[in-house]
């Protein structure tokens, strides 16, 4: 009983810092307690020993809790031992000094993608995005070139999930993404024409390693007055190149 009562403390925490994570400007216990549906006396108990041991932090003024510089160490730990992240680095460099865009590495975790790298461009106007986000596989570049040469079995499953709307754009019809899929495969490259953020237009494309599996997606990213669709062509051609390069570096 008491291994039980230990494995599901974790669960908790682990759901409190996964809340924490999307919030910027952190949660209050009242918020966070409704979140993942928990008494307040109990969330408010886990974040004093998470407070404790550094992995979160208390806004004085707010006193709303946010993710703690702790986990920056924790994460740090794993970029360093990421291969992809360390052989496209340069590559990614050379892209966004050629397009002036923002520039984005991301790797398949289950059903999403996490960014582990990103480049911003020397324009005024900068992304929000930045490295642990998340991006949707439905309705990202970089999402859509990794559903688009993965497995069927795998991309019904993503669909079975369930395609959240993000903006007007968002593509929800299950035969529609797989339609579009189909494209993108053809192509080589995947267009997020404002279906993850309104005014943001991004050009993906797949890495793979030396077998064949995919690895990782990238792609550039900026403002719909910037990467406008009569140079999506041209960019999308700078963005598969470099991919095929990290790919040949991955084996």
């Amino acid at each position: 009983m008491a291994q039980d009562n230990t494995v599901q403390s974790v669960e908790r925490a682990i759901k409190i810092l996964e809340e924490l994570a999307v919030e910027r400007e952190g949660l209050g216990v009242t918020e966070l307690s409704q979140r993942v549906n928990l008494h307040k006396s109990t969330v408010h108990r886990m974040l004093i020993t998470l407070l404790n041991q550094g992995y979160v932090e208390q806004n004085a003024m707010s006193e709303k809790y946010r993710l703690g510089i702790k986990l920056l160490y924790l994460g740090g730990a794993i970029l360093e031992r990421m291969d992809i992240r360390h052989e496209a680095h340069d590559l990614l460099e050379e892209l966004s000094e050629k397009v002036n865009e923002t520039v984005h590495l991301v790797v398949p975790d289950g059903f999403r993608a996490i960014y582990i790298d990103k480049l911003d461009s020397h324009k005024t106007i900068r992304m929000h995005s930045q490295i642990g986000r998340i991006a949707p596989l439905h309705a990202s570049a970089v999402g859509k070139a990794i559903l688009a040469f993965a497995d069927e079995q795998f991309v019904d499953e993503v669909i079975g999930r369930g395609l959240v709307k993000y903006t007007p754009k968002t593509i929800t019809d299950s035969q529609k993404l797989l339609q579009h899929l189909k494209m993108i495969k053809n192509r080589g490259y995947a267009v997020d024409d404002e279906e993850n953020e309104a005014g943001i237009r991004c050009i993906g494309a797949t890495v793979f390693d030396y077998t064949g599996k995919i690895v990782g997606a990238i792609s550039v990213s900026g403002p719909t007055v910037t990467v406008m669709s009569e140079n999506v062509e041209e960019i999308a051609k700078n963005v598969v190149h470099c991919a095929k390069k990290i790919s040949r570096r991955m084996g």
